[in-house]
């Protein structure tokens, strides 16, 4: 006669049933699985921005006398090659092609007239004005509009990325743009509309305060 030993079952460690627990909470998670008492599973590593800036500071207050007579709208492409003395191109190097847009003020300053640029007739009907001749503002680049179209980097410069702070610094392409728009407005006869616009400005004011003729000069 043959007697069957029977075994008890073998238990399952403690530290084995917290991982088999562990890897299944994860499988849940990762599958996306969504269960009605847990609406929010979806979120649970999802990321938040906070704003944690300081309040502006008011550093210092100018009173303005200037006539922002013109503006001007302008856009450039800056290609910019960035190439090492005795390396290729495709180990050392970098080639950006960058769209810039950003705008320009022409302005004059009436803050300069004094009473000798002005004069008046014995009947108040005619008035003589002398103004500084306008400028251009500093060159401001629109950054909702700007944009890089595409960046070739050499084999060092793309490992460097990795380590910098900002590796999609676009600082050097930005400082040409503006100097581009800068020569751009220059050369477009801003500053002549800007003169035209604050002569029309000045003959309405001056003719709806009664006077019959109003010249108006530029220059010291």
């Amino acid at each position: 006669m043959t007697t069957s030993v029977t075994h008890p079952p073998r238990r399952v460690p403690g530290w084995a049933k917290v991982v088999t627990a562990f890897v299944l909470v994860l499988a849940v998670l990762f599958a996306g699985i969504r269960l009605a008492v847990l609406p929010g599973i979806k979120d649970l590593f999802g990321t938040e921005s906070h704003d944690r800036s300081g309040p502006a500071l008011l550093k210092s207050v100018q009173d303005m006398s200037r006539y922002d007579a013109a503006s001007g709208a302008f856009q450039v492409v800056v290609d910019l090659e960035k190439d090492a003395k005795y390396l290729p191109a495709a180990i050392r190097g970098t080639r950006t092609l960058y769209v810039g847009a950003g705008t320009v003020d022409a302005y004059v300053d009436l803050g300069r007239v004094g009473e000798k640029d002005v004069s008046v007739d014995a009947g108040r009907t005619s008035a003589t004005l002398r103004l500084p001749h306008a400028r251009l503002g500093r060159p401001a680049l629109d950054a909702d509009h700007s944009y890089a179209v595409s960046k070739q980097r050499g084999l060092l410069d793309r490992l460097g990325d990795l380590f910098s702070d900002n590796p999609n610094g676009e600082q050097a392409v930005q400082k040409l743009a503006v100097r581009h728009i800068g020569d751009a407005a220059r050369s477009s006869g801003l500053t002549a509309r800007a003169e035209a616009n604050t002569t029309g400005m000045l003959q309405g004011l001056l003719h709806s305060l009664g006077f019959k003729e109003v010249h108006v000069t530029y220059g010291t």
